[in-house]
């Protein structure tokens, strides 16, 4: 017999929306962090060249040489409202093509997915942002109020070089602001089998450290006291084991409440966790909403098997809720003990947003109008966007990539995940409830 492997789809066969996103995956914009990055410079040019054709006048910034980030106005029928930054980042994080079953850089189309590096965190996002533009301005029409479209770079480490760079150098991009909307929201999950959407309505703070511990050099067959790997490794093993009490914001408190009544349980006889758990996938961001983490992701030391090295190092990402950040950092130093030193590597703050107010209301009829009858709920996201940088400029931030998903897809685990990928009609949703929200807020 012989086998028929199917041809990907034509270009004439895709939305414009899988297209862009496709397109961007295959530019490698890999940032690791520490400076180290391949540039977000090749895609910056894409997207600047499509902004271009739409007849808008977007300007390209480097920070650094390769870290470019790209701005451009639209304006709006009503240049009076307050303006409204649309964002997403070009960087992405790395990936190792021997752990995915496609190149991770292929932008491949299969099985009615788009696979890749960034097809969810976050390229996805900046292809529906230039797909809904094309479908306003392209139509010869205007979005309602003045926007701002903003593509950073270095998100995956933090802004420093993207947002960041941006929001202190050149403020005055943003000028008449108050809003802004972004990733990691807008998506939906399944509670005992009804759709319902997460709307992100605050982010927790980002620290990053490393702990480093410090010894006696000497040969490793002796009997040796001083071990800094032995140091560092006991204070590691601490870190990464502390269980975090949970405390409940505004945010969190209210999504909980939710969850409760949808789900038709007794918040007072069932737990924050278990509420959390009932939401299947998506608990894999919930609950982690709910409690401070501290997670070891690196470690360095020695440099030949028979030398015991005079120093360890371990990198440590911490999420703190909103508030916490010095407790937390206090009771690291409890932790590891006065032996392990604790250098911050980079540190922001965490941020709560109400769930009200034109922009909520207006994101709420919008998906209504697109998925009639499921409800939307606010949740603290427990990473952090470039939306933190823009609060410095007192522009709120809201999480909001609108994105309608099969009960099946682990959409957390999508985000610097193996095999990551999004399914090509919730991109085509997407862009729908996007043009949508922008002609008409």
């Amino acid at each position: 017999m012989v086998s028929l492997t199917s041809s990907p789809p034509a270009d004439a066969e895709l939305d414009l929306t899988a297209i862009l996103a496709r397109d961007l995956i295959r530019l490698d914009t890999t940032n690791y962090g520490e400076g180290r990055s391949n540039g977000e410079t090749d895609a910056a040019e894409y997207v600047a060249a499509h902004l271009r054709g739409l007849g808008l006048a977007p300007e390209l910034f480097d920070s650094e040489p390769g870290r470019t980030s790209v701005v451009a106005r639209v304006k709006g029928r009503d240049s009076s409202r307050s303006a409204l930054v649309v964002h997403g980042h070009l960087d992405v994080v790395p990936a190792d093509p021997a752990n995915w079953s496609v190149d991770p850089f292929g932008g491949v189309i299969k099985d009615g997915l788009l696979w890749g590096r960034g097809a969810v965190d976050m390229k996805n996002m900046d292809a529906m942002i230039l797909a809904s533009l094309t479908d306003i301005i392209g139509s010869g029409g205007m979005p309602e109020r003045d926007l701002v479209i903003a593509f950073f770079a270095d998100e995956e480490a933090g802004g420093v070089l993207g947002s960041g760079y941006l929001a202190r150098e050149r403020p005055e991009l943003f000028a008449g602001a108050t809003e802004a909307i972004s990733e990691v929201g807008g998506y939906s999950i399944t509670l005992a089998g009804r759709r319902a959407y997460l709307l992100q309505t605050g982010e927790k703070a980002l620290i990053w450290v490393k702990l480093v511990a410090r010894g006696s050099a000497g040969h490793g067959s002796r009997v040796h006291h001083d071990n800094a790997i032995t140091r560092l490794a006991e204070a590691v093993a601490k870190v990464g084991r502390r269980e975090w009490p949970i405390r409940l914001t505004d945010t969190t408190s209210q999504l909980l409440a939710e969850l409760a009544r949808i789900l038709d349980v007794d918040p007072q006889r069932v737990g924050p966790d278990e509420l959390a758990l009932a939401t299947g996938t998506a608990a894999g961001f919930i609950q982690a909403s709910l409690r401070t983490t501290t997670n070891p992701t690196g470690l360095t030391a020695g440099y030949k098997h028979n030398v015991i090295p005079d120093t360890a190092e371990a990198l440590i990402d911490i999420r703190s809720l909103p508030g916490e950040e010095d407790n937390v950092l206090a009771e690291l130093a409890d932790l590891v003990g006065p032996d392990i030193e604790i250098v911050i590597m980079h540190r922001d703050v965490g941020l709560e947003t109400e769930f009200g107010g034109p922009l909520v209301d207006a994101v709420v009829e919008t998906l209504g109008r697109h998925d009639p009858g499921a409800p939307v709920l606010p949740y603290l996201l427990s990473a952090g966007t470039d939306n933190k940088a823009l609060r410095t400029l007192g522009i709120k931030g809201y999480g909001f990539a609108p994105l309608r998903l099969p009960a099946d897809l682990d959409f957390p685990a999508m985000f610097h995940g193996v095999d990551e990928r999004v399914p090509l009609d919730a991109l085509v949703f997407g862009r729908q409830v996007l043009t949508d929200l922008l002609s008409k807020y």
